[in-house]
């Protein structure tokens, strides 16, 4: 019979240890340190790490610079240069000089990054290997096995810190801030509270980044590679302490961590994790969130990177388009052939308005026209498919209601010219003026291109007569040109008789639309 014996767990640590004989420390032939009193600290996953009193320096040391790192379990590092012959050693030497209790063994004692020395000698003492075992319970068997059902990034929040309880961490608050892409938020800051059965979800715009409250905080800290950040609620801390330390103090909040979570492509998001336990979380427990930190940053990417997708392809071609992309349609030829009514709104004068502008204040102007474009053309449930140089292709999809697609279209274009006069009386947009065609009928609504280049449009006759019934517009007195599908949801629209149209085999019978640019008038 095989019996297969369950290995015993063990969690993470930290241990410091004498070390009896003496040691020596060196750079080539320059004797650094030799101490009789040296220490070495065992932690999980890193090699043995070797301290020395400071009295047993052999070299000069420099004053604090300005570099600091903190470690959830040792606390705040300080460092100094070594100054050798023709050498300069910078950041080499660390120091815990307020050491938390897990290491309060090695304050008063130095550390020497590896790249400062060249060998050691120890001696008759010998280092022993880490004792690192297995950590495992029912946060990491929910990461491996169950995490992976959850949709979105609140519901993993709430999820992660309900099995931190189960696992025997001491929560009361857990937040994530995760950075995104896009063009108006920086990002998402998730926070879970005990006594809260909700994530609350901060969505903080760019301005962030010159905010007081932002500027000093751990959230800053250590999205900027500073490392994490470990501090005690309920003792007197006043060094390296951060306003948000006093509102948790208040809350009965006891201990506090802030640890990096950095994803595939180097941006540093943060995990905050606060106790409400007397004695502030154990070494094993918060060693087990640290183990876990890179698990936990992974799910967080998926989430954000989903989201950014979403968001990126609404950002450059439409929501309704960035759907179906992310539905699946990204092959050449894939599309649906649709009902819909085409706008093509153009910038009048744009070549005089650059030359007459600059092309700074031109490419403001330009955005001022795209932003008051899109608002309109989205209030009236259509979509702005793309930006064609200095003018916006609009779509609006019929469904089962062809009526209402022309109405919608007509009447976005009504407030477009509306919009426009009342921004040129405000000075708001200069000689900002458009021309704009509409057409309606059934166009393709898909991927055209190349294999490695595909562009998401509309192809048909509707889309070509809109854009030259815009052109026509620019010849005549009429600002809004619509062809004889759009007409009969107009009001007193002009006839303009069959034209011809440029690349149109066939007259295109139209007429055009008349809007009210006096903004008193329209009061």
């Amino acid at each position: 019979m095989n019996v297969h014996a369950t290995p015993r767990t063990k969690g993470y640590g930290i241990s410091v240890e004498t070390l009896p004989d003496r040691i020596a420390i060196y750079r080539g032939d320059v004797l650094l340190a030799e101490s009789s009193n040296a220490k070495v600290m065992y932690e999980t996953r890193l090699p043995p790490a070797i301290y020395v009193p400071r009295s047993d320096l052999c070299v000069e040391l420099s004053a604090e610079t300005d570099l600091q790192t903190f470690c959830p379990f040792k606390g705040t590092a300080t460092y100094h240069d070594i100054n050798l012959s023709g050498e300069r050693l910078t950041n080499s030497i660390w120091a815990y000089e307020d050491a938390l209790p897990e290491s309060a063994a090695i304050q008063g004692h130095i550390g020497f990054l590896p790249s400062a020395y060249t060998h050691i000698d120890l001696g008759d003492n010998t280092l022993r290997d880490p004792e690192d075992g297995n950590i495992s319970g029912p946060l990491i068997d929910w990461l491996m096995r169950g995490a992976s059902d959850i949709k979105t990034a609140e519901e993993f929040t709430k999820a992660l810190s309900e099995k931190m309880l189960e696992h025997g961490i001491a929560l009361q608050r857990l937040s994530v801030l995760v950075w995104s892409l896009h063009p108006l938020i920086a990002g998402k800051h998730h926070i879970w509270e005990k006594d809260t059965a909700e994530i609350s979800t901060n969505v903080p715009t760019y301005e962030i980044h010159d905010h007081p409250a932002f500027i000093n905080s751990p959230l800053r800290h250590v999205s900027n590679g500073l490392g994490g950040v470990r501090q005690r609620l309920n003792v007197e801390h006043p060094n390296n302490s951060f306003p948000i330390m006093e509102d948790l103090r208040a809350k009965g909040g006891t201990d506090y961590v802030a640890m990096p979570l950095p994803f595939s492509d180097g941006r540093i998001n943060v995990l905050t994790l606060t106790s409400d336990h007397p004695k502030g979380f154990t070494t094993e427990n918060l060693g087990l969130v640290f183990e876990c930190s890179a698990v936990i940053a992974r799910f967080y990417e998926v989430f954000m990177q989903r989201e950014n997708a979403k968001v990126l392809l609404e950002t450059y071609v439409g929501k309704r388009t960035g759907t179906r992309v992310l539905g699946g349609e990204i092959r050449r030829g894939d599309g649906d052939d649709i009902d819909a009514a085409i706008m093509f709104c153009d910038l009048r004068n744009s070549t005089i308005l650059e030359e007459k502008l600059g092309r700074g204040a031109y490419i403001n102007l330009l955005n001022e026209f795209f932003e008051t474009v899109s608002g309109i053309v989205h209030q009236n449930d259509g979509e702005v498919l793309k930006f064609i140089g200095d003018a916006v292709l609009a779509v609006f999809p019929a469904s089962d209601n062809p009526a209402t697609a022309r109405e919608n279209a007509q009447r976005s274009a009504v407030e477009i010219v509306e919009k426009l006069a009342e921004n040129r009386q405000s000075d708001m947009s200069g000689d900002c003026d458009c021309s704009i065609g509409i057409a309606y009928g059934r166009v393709t609504y898909g991927n055209v291109g190349s294999r490695e280049r595909l562009d998401f449009t509309v192809i048909g006759q509707a889309a070509n007569i809109a854009a030259r019934l815009g052109e026509f517009s620019k010849s005549t007195g009429h600002k809004i040109v619509v062809s004889n599908d759009i007409e009969p949801v107009c009001n007193q629209a002009i006839p303009l008789g069959q034209i011809k149209l440029h690349n149109v085999s066939q007259p295109v019978t139209a007429y055009a639309l008349q809007a009210v640019e006096d903004p008193i008038a329209r009061r």
